[in-house]
């Protein structure tokens, strides 16, 4: 899948790690999802984000402000607190957590992001060493923890059905988002109504 323009996403490689490089200071630093779990660092990190590339290149993983693969988000300069981290779960190192890092508490794709990312990892499994990847936002955004609800029924029911694009509760598809399911309940504006 091709880059979409976009005036965000600049153009010179300068910006930009190698996905073959390992660079702390232009990452998201850990997460509550991960931080007592076993961290992927150097060589284990580089190897779990390379996958990553393929397969959301594969899924169409993309951040559509930038123009770019969700996993080059790790690698850009100028959001080095932004993308994913990841750790095998101590209790049971065949589970992957995944935790995503958007760039603004109000970033308005980190749903479907992340729900992109389950699918992708989830329904590529074949491709990686893990059973399951588990995926969550960082509750620095502002609608984590209705994201997160959704994310961890999603995980229940991919769980009990091996399919990842099960249809969750109250009819929410896997790509209806928080803020599209808000105005759905609200209704229409009070304002005033156009005559078409």
């Amino acid at each position: 899948m091709s880059g979409f323009p976009s005036p965000f996403s600049g153009s010179g490689d300068d910006i930009f790690d190698e996905y073959d490089e390992f660079v702390p200071e232009h990452i998201p630093e850990l997460g509550p999802f991960i931080e007592d779990h076993d961290v992927l660092t150097d060589e284990c990190h580089i190897s779990f984000h390379e996958l990553t590339k393929e397969l959301f290149e594969e899924r169409g993983v993309y951040d559509m402000t930038f123009g770019y693969n969700l996993a080059q988000l790790n690698l850009d300069h100028r959001h080095p607190g932004a993308g994913y981290r990841y750790a095998e779960q101590t209790d049971e190192p065949a589970v992957l957590r995944a935790e995503f890092t958007p760039t603004t508490p109000f970033c308005p794709q980190s749903h479907t992001l992340t729900m992109g990312s389950f699918r992708a990892w989830n329904g590529l499994s074949e491709r990686h060493n893990y059973d399951l990847v588990r995926v969550r936002v960082h509750p620095m955004h502002h609608k984590s923890a209705a994201i997160n609800a959704q994310l961890e029924e999603l995980e229940e029911k991919y769980l009990e059905t091996g399919s990842v694009t099960v249809v969750l509760e109250k009819g929410d598809e896997i790509g209806s988002n928080p803020m599209e399911r808000a105005m759905r309940e609200e209704g229409p504006s009070r304002g005033p109504q156009a005559p078409f």
